[in-house]
């Protein structure tokens, strides 16, 4: 009898399902692209955007463009993000840390219980979601104060409409006019309300549940709110201010980069060069800060507060 050959796996290399994972999406969104075409060519989707052209007036006492601080909110509420994305990061995939950290039980954060001994990834992680939280505050302080909210709280109904028809400008790609520096879209408007008033709390009220500070001994309150659920909300969310930021950054650039960089950064709506050359000096920044939230450089710091060691 002739023998007979064992059957050939057919290895696949990731480059290959890559590929085809990009070409997958590069289909669907020119599908997506050409059906927004036909719907914007049908009558009575014309004149529903006739009627709600994809932004509503605010208030007569809406501010008009960006205060200096809101600059500063912005670059800062980046910075911490992406340390807290890159810190959140390795604490999910780690399997072992290296590094550990001990709070100093003295002072006015002294506990009967002996301090928890974390990673120093978590470290991070909790002090850069504290400073969040801080810089959060004072944004939503400012925010009032200043008048700012109008331009990112809805006020009337017709923004559900009006957002409608802005998306189907930008999904036909016949973008809406930019004027971020008078009133943002109703797109916009929506999506910063969610990101501001919803997203956030969301990632805060379920990090807490998860972190060390959350007592352990509430048996009624850990019953009421139990891990898994602020586990099955704390990534999700941490995913949708990542595609946020995508989305977010693309579209800066591709509706007027230089007047968008200028409103966010140099709180002018002058046509000129300032606001990106400061949108550079940003990114070498948060570049270098990505390169060093490393145990090298993290231990000193976290030495201040507590025992750092294996």
């Amino acid at each position: 009898m002739m023998a007979t050959s064992p059957r050939t796996k057919t290895v696949r290399s990731p480059w290959l399902k890559l590929g085809g994972l990009v070409l997958l999406i590069i289909v669907v969104l020119l599908a997506v692209v050409l059906v927004a075409k036909w719907m914007i060519g049908l009558a009575g989707v014309q004149q529903f955007m006739a009627d709600y052209p994809g932004k509503q007036p605010l208030p007569e006492s809406a501010p008009i463009g960006f205060p200096a601080w809101l600059g500063w909110q912005h670059f800062l509420n980046i910075f911490f993000l992406l340390l807290i994305v890159k810190s959140g990061w390795q604490v999910r995939v780690a399997t072992r840390s290296r590094t550990y950290w001990t709070r100093k039980n003295t002072g006015l954060i002294r506990t009967k219980r002996s301090p928890m001994r974390i990673s120093l990834d978590l470290w991070l992680h909790f002090s850069v979601d504290a400073l969040w939280i801080l810089n959060g505050i004072i944004f939503i302080v400012l925010l009032f104060a200043s008048g700012q909210w109008m331009r990112i709280v809805p006020t009337d109904w017709g923004v559900i409409p009006n957002a409608l028809s802005a998306s189907l400008q930008y999904l036909s790609l016949d973008w809406p006019v930019e004027t971020g520096w008078v009133n943002y879209n109703s797109l916009q408007l929506l999506a910063y309300f969610v990101i501001v008033f919803i997203a956030t709390p969301l990632a805060i009220i379920s990090g807490l549940r998860m972190s060390s500070i959350w007592p352990p001994d509430a048996t009624k309150l850990n019953k009421a709110y139990p891990m898994e659920w602020a586990r099955a909300v704390h990534f999700p969310v941490m995913l949708y201010f990542v595609a946020f930021t995508i989305v977010h950054v693309t579209l800066v650039l591709a509706t007027g980069a230089l007047n968008n960089l200028n409103h966010m950064y140099a709180g002018t709506d002058e046509m000129n060069w300032v606001g990106f050359w400061i949108f550079v000096a940003s990114l070498v920044v948060l570049a270098a800060v990505w390169l060093l939230a490393r145990p090298l450089f993290l231990r000193p710091i976290a030495s201040l507060s507590g025992k750092v060691g294996r």
